[in-house]
């Protein structure tokens, strides 16, 4: 008996770190702040779409949708496996890892990559306008605020770890597009983001707008610089706040750089 015990132990083990992984609600941890996955397999949940599985595993989804003989419109069916690899070939500085066992993926491969370009910036005139009506011109796209609040905590890849900037706010508040693009994503599917919404701006550029109190938009939907799309709110949160993320091929990055000076 305590021969089988000390070999169960270690699968003991591993099924608690795995479990632990899959199930934790909190984003900001530096464990989760993962490089692309580009091995395993996902299986595809009901409401989840081509966008919100490569935001998951940190892929851009034009990529993810190659790998996988997937065109646009990008249509997915509940059920369909997705192969997380490059057709059996991985980027130079990424390493394999055993193959797993389950269906879904959630823990990262080491991965290395080049930093992001600079952005282009074209800066407007200084404005006397509230803050919420400033543009700036950034990579050929127009941002504003998606809230006036004050910034909680800046992006950070190191230490506390934030894929983009939380803003405070009252629960009710508007949560505003930061740009014009479509709605690919509107649900609660990604764990630690309540209610979540993505909206995909042009080829390169994503931008996200998590713990919200409600949804305004639906999939498919095209949205306007400014237009309001959310409420703000605390779900998958502790607090009231706005957690605003942009990603750049499927990488996050600074928003401030890409945001109206304050």
């Amino acid at each position: 008996m305590s021969v089988s015990l000390k070999r169960l132990l270690p699968i003991l083990g591993l099924c608690i770190v795995l479990l632990a992984g899959c199930n934790t609600a909190d984003i900001y941890r530096d464990d989760l702040y993962n490089p692309p996955v580009y091995w395993g397999r996902h299986v595809v949940q009901p409401g989840e779409t081509l966008y919100s599985i490569a935001w998951r595993y940190g892929r851009d989804y034009r990529e993810l949708g190659d790998a996988n003989g997937i065109e646009p419109p990008y249509n997915l069916r509940a059920g369909q496996v997705l192969r997380l690899d490059l057709r059996g070939e991985i980027p130079d500085g990424s390493a394999r890892a055993p193959q797993p066992t389950h269906e879904t993926i959630h823990r990262p491969v080491a991965h290395t990559s080049k930093p992001p370009p600079r952005p282009t910036v074209e800066r407007a005139p200084v404005s006397s306008a509230p803050l919420a009506d400033q543009t700036q011109v950034v990579s050929g796209i127009e941002w504003r605020w998606p809230h006036v609040g004050t910034v909680l905590a800046g992006f950070s890849t190191s230490g506390k770890v934030n894929k983009g900037l939380d803003i405070a706010g009252d629960s009710g508040d508007p949560v505003r597009a930061a740009a014009s693009g479509n709605v690919v994503y509107a649900g609660n599917g990604l764990l630690g983001y309540g209610n979540l919404i993505i909206v995909n701006h042009n080829e390169h550029f994503l931008s996200a707008y998590a713990h919200n109190r409600k949804i305004l938009v639906q999939e498919g939907d095209e949205v306007k610089a400014g237009q309001t799309i959310a409420e703000l709110g605390h779900s998958g949160a502790d607090r009231n706040k706005l957690h605003f993320e942009i990603r750049r091929n499927g990488s996050p990055v600074d928003p401030i750089p890409y945001l109206p000076p304050r």
